[in-house]
């Protein structure tokens, strides 16, 4: 189990409080229920599929002489680098 902090407004607190006494449990407790029980009545394992990603490569780029470039990254990035007088440590 994780911990996480949360705040709430006065009136929730209230609300939250009031259950947990009337059902003899943890405010915490009554927390983690209210979220499974939502988790479990929604899709959040939304699948995916070709069409959602149809943005990819509506971006292009000149990539000039070291093309291409998602193979020749690093001899890219030395060149900007040289060409303003960046110098890289690693």
């Amino acid at each position: 189990m994780k911990r996480a902090q949360i705040q709430l407004e006065e009136e929730v607190y209230e609300l939250l409080r009031h259950r947990a006494f009337k059902e003899k449990k943890s405010i915490a407790g009554v927390i983690r229920e209210i979220v499974k029980k939502d988790f479990s009545q929604s899709d959040y394992r939304q699948t995916f599929s070709v069409k959602d990603f149809a943005f990819i490569g509506v971006g292009r780029s000149k990539q000039g002489p070291l093309k291409p470039v998602s193979e020749r990254h690093d001899e890219a990035l030395g060149d900007i680098c040289q060409t303003f007088g960046v110098r890289l440590n690693y």
